[in-house]
């Protein structure tokens, strides 16, 4: 028996400061900051309201402070709270001693200067990271899908430092978010990881399709059976971003059809950012993956499915919280023998008992759990 989950492990030893979950009402316009000022500085040429923008983003991102003389300056510190502006080539900015007169952002364009801004990080909790491999540790699985580690140093380091049966084969290919909140894999012996494909160059008609990737893995088992495992990290709530979930998961069924009409096996996992809404029975943006005579089956829908007394994934778990998915080819259905959600590295802040899932018992408070996603894993006979 092969067991295969998906786990959102919030990052190993390192993540960005605006991603606190006891501060997101702070983090959250400094991530908006973020992605705007280094699309504003991707621009070819910079106009006077575009040095604007990015100076009044600065002074957000904490880059820049105003004075006493109410004009911004650089400000200078070795431990930033949101950011760093890094510049490495030409100059961005420049800044008279003459403390009443503010930087001025002297660079004419993308070609004039090479840097960007870079979000600063934290060490993760040590406890929570424990935490983490302890999940990982329990649910056991042969093939491990691995959503937001930094990069793979980290997932390596992860894997021979915190857990007590280390994988044999780990991978991580950078994808298109610098942030450090990459997908991967992690295989036991026996399950060789034949080929790696990444889709971060992939488009359509609006633009680049992933967030971070859709990476496509080509596993080998001990049977000698061959699964293309497709690791997924859609695009986040923040902002509402259904538009850009739902070309994701077209530009997914896509790439699912072309290996089903060649005769593969296929898993689509992952972080997918989307549940149902209120009054619904699936997520609305996903649905390329399940309707118009998908190849695919997900596996909440079959028996045998240990969902447990909550619904979702992620947070309190409620349906609409039901962010992270196994899909399986049609061609493996037979091979399906149970699965289930393991929560127990996920803080249940619920009091009513009926509503509870259980804890490791360790685990008291938000800030030490092992991720705000629960694992997903399945079984199959392959």
């Amino acid at each position: 028996m092969t067991r295969i989950a998906c786990y959102n492990v919030e990052n190993l030893f390192a993540r960005p400061n605006a991603f606190n979950p006891m501060d997101w009402d702070a983090g959250k316009p400094i991530i908006d900051a973020y992605h705007e000022v280094n699309e504003l500085f991707n621009k070819p040429i910079y106009s006077a309201a575009d040095r604007r923008r990015m100076r009044d983003l600065l002074v957000r991102l904490d880059i820049y402070s105003i004075n006493e003389n109410n004009v911004p300056r650089r400000k200078r510190t070795p431990t930033p709270r949101w950011a760093w502006l890094r510049n490495n080539r030409g100059s961005f900015d420049s800044q008279a001693r003459d403390a009443t007169q503010p930087v001025k952002i002297i660079a004419t364009g993308r070609g004039a200067w090479i840097g960007w801004v870079e979000l600063a990080t934290e060490p993760t909790n040590e406890k929570a990271t424990r935490l983490t491999g302890r999940v990982i540790d329990d649910v056991n699985a042969d093939i491990i899908a691995i959503v937001e580690a930094e990069d793979r140093p980290s997932l390596v380091r992860f894997n021979e430092e915190m857990l007590n049966i280390p994988y044999d084969h780990v991978m991580l290919v950078d994808g298109n978010d610098p942030r450090g909140i990459d997908v991967g894999i992690m295989t036991r012996a026996g399950y060789e990881i034949e080929s790696i494909r990444s889709n971060v160059d992939l488009t359509d008609n609006v633009g680049t399709v992933f967030s971070r990737d859709c990476a496509q893995y080509e596993v080998q088992t001990p049977n000698g059976n061959t699964v293309h495992i497709l690791v997924n990290h859609f695009k986040s709530q923040s902002g509402g971003g259904g538009a850009k979930r739902r070309r994701q998961a077209q530009a997914v069924r896509r790439i699912v059809d072309d290996l089903v009409a060649a005769g593969e096996h296929v898993i689509v996992l992952g972080d997918l950012n989307e549940g149902p809404k209120t009054g619904q029975t699936r997520a609305e943006n996903l649905r390329s993956l399940y309707l118009q005579n998908s190849p695919l089956i997900e596996v909440f829908t079959l028996p045998n499915f240990a969902i447990g007394n909550r619904p979702g994934t992620f947070g309190t778990c409620t349906l609409p919280k039901r962010f992270d998915y196994i899909y399986i080819s049609q061609s493996l259905r037979q091979a399906y023998n149970g699965g289930g959600i393991f929560r127990d590295g996920l803080f249940c802040s619920l009091q009513s008992q009926n509503l509870r899932w259980p804890n490791y018992p360790d685990l008291t408070q938000e800030n030490e759990q092992a991720s705000d996603h629960a694992c997903v894993f399945i079984d199959l006979n392959i």
